[in-house]
């Protein structure tokens, strides 16, 4: 199948991707393959899509549409795959596929361009939440994804180096480790988590009204999950003149909408916040980097 991967892709794999560019040579033989083996024709390529996966707009043999959705070896298609699986439809869009385990899956169609960012916010976040609410379900029994801890502690090691090379982030560094410490020497009921959980992640469907994609899954304190939720729209945070005061509102209305320790809340949005600003750094990304950056420090 001829066809061109979205640049916003492309990009994305050269920031973070050792293997990208071999992924990307084996793609089209790939998608041929995961196309006939599900017996399926092809519309389009979404566009401009995400930064991790090609997502193909398909029908099925019986007429039904669908999305097939091809994911580099290093995104752990496979642990996407067992959470699908898992939730069957509850909360995320329904797996088609459940049989096949060649790093494509075959997903429900739901409207692609409609997410809750469509939304108010307030709106938006009351569905973002009833979303969680469905998905955080117990973990099947031995499962093998990720934990939090092991997330995180991989996440801590690369946060140490930039703070080491970079003295200005070294505070919040330092502060953003000295939370996860905290956090994890507490005892949490565990929960099947999305892992990447934000507005973005939530699209119109036609069986329900939303339902959540793109899941990294991982295993843990619920607050994790949570926290990405707090940070949504950084950019309209940072530019109002009482950003600091309405995400620290947020902070308080999500934990108690969710029943989710209010001080877990801000500890995980803190780690996260300051994780994802050094990782920009690191890729070049100045200006997101500035703006993770600035949020955390309000926290």
């Amino acid at each position: 199948m001829a066809f061109e991967p979205p640049r916003r892709l492309v990009t994305a794999l050269g920031e973070t991707a050792q293997d990208g560019d071999g992924w990307l040579e084996r793609l089209p033989k790939a998608v041929e393959e995961a196309v006939a083996a599900r017996e399926l024709s092809v519309e389009r390529v979404h566009v401009p899509g995400g930064r991790s996966s090609l997502v193909l707009m398909v029908v099925r043999a019986d007429g039904t549409p669908a999305v097939l959705k091809l994911v580099p070896p290093r995104s752990r298609p496979e642990s996407e795959r067992a959470a699908l699986a898992h939730w069957n439809g509850l909360g995320a869009a329904r797996l088609l596929d459940p049989e096949c385990a060649d790093g494509a899956l075959l997903l429900e169609r739901l409207h692609r361009d409609v997410s809750l960012r469509s939304l108010p916010e307030a709106k938006a976040l009351l569905e973002a939440a009833g979303t969680l609410r469905r998905l955080w379900v117990e973990p099947p029994a031995g499962h093998r994804f990720e934990t939090v801890a092991e997330r995180t502690g991989r996440q801590a090691e690369a946060m140490r180096g930039s703070a080491d090379a970079d003295a200005e982030v070294a505070p919040l560094v330092g502060a953003a480790l000295a939370a996860r410490e905290e956090l994890l020497s507490a005892e949490v009921a565990p929960r099947l988590l999305h892992g990447t959980f934000r507005q973005s992640k939530v699209l119109a469907g036609d069986r329900v009204p939303w339902l959540a994609v793109g899941p990294d899954p991982v295993a843990g304190d619920p607050a994790f999950d949570l926290a990405r939720l707090v940070r949504d729209r950084v950019e309209d945070l940072i530019a109002s003149p009482s950003g600091a005061a309405v995400t620290r509102r947020r902070v308080k209305k999500l934990a108690e909408s969710l029943e989710v320790d209010q001080e877990r809340l801000r500890g995980w949005t803190l780690f996260r916040a300051v994780e994802s600003g050094v990782r920009a750094l690191r890729v070049g990304r100045g200006q997101d980097a500035e703006l993770l950056l600035e949020f955390a420090g309000w926290l």
